[in-house]
């Protein structure tokens, strides 16, 4: 007999602790198999969440085109917490409000939670938070982003995303270059 046990926790220190049984411990670590979280697993994510909106799909019966590259950003750029649990729900509920056969990943997908925040359990970083350079470039990417949505990717003019930002056009424009934000291709 073989028995395969799978665990989040980290069962040495819960050992060490004394919050787990330092005999079974032994007798499940044999083979140990480290599996990294879905956050850690970029390209995971994408391939995953393809095979779910193509499952989902074919269960009400509808066509899901395959993901844009907008859709594997966005994807990409969540900590999935939850792990491929939380990203079949994501996929699924983009499935059901999907239009034209597109995924509907604004109502879907989360908003992000800062990984500072996740600690203290509020959705709002405390007063006094550091933040790393990636930190702070993705939540400018994500904030334009937000504001190219909204404004239906018109830059320039009255109902511009620059307007929504408090920026010139023409800085908005470099920053969208700088980041590597390009619209996404129409389909």
């Amino acid at each position: 007999m073989r028995v395969l046990a799978a665990t989040n926790r980290d069962l040495a220190a819960a050992v060490k602790q004394g919050t787990f049984r330092e005999d079974l411990y032994y007798r499940l670590n044999v083979f140990p198999v480290r599996l990294p979280p879905l956050r850690e697993r970029d390209d995971d994510v994408v391939r995953l969440a393809a095979v779910f909106a193509q499952q989902c799909a074919s269960k009400m019966g509808r066509s899901i085109a395959p993901l844009t590259e907008d859709c594997a950003r966005r994807l990409k750029a969540y900590s999935w917490p939850g792990n491929v649990r939380e990203l079949q729900n994501v996929i699924e509920r983009a499935v059901i409000t999907s239009t034209d056969g597109r995924l509907n990943l604004e109502r879907a997908l989360p908003e992000p939670i800062a990984p500072a925040s996740l600690a203290s359990g509020t959705s709002e970083p405390t007063p006094g938070t550091i933040r790393t350079a990636k930190e702070l470039e993705e939540l400018e990417r994500s904030n334009i982003l937000r504001a190219l949505d909204a404004a239906k990717w018109k830059v320039s003019g009255e109902q511009g995303a620059a307007k929504l930002l408090g920026l010139n056009a023409s800085t908005l424009s470099s920053r969208m270059k700088a980041l590597k934000i390009q619209k996404p291709a129409a389909r």
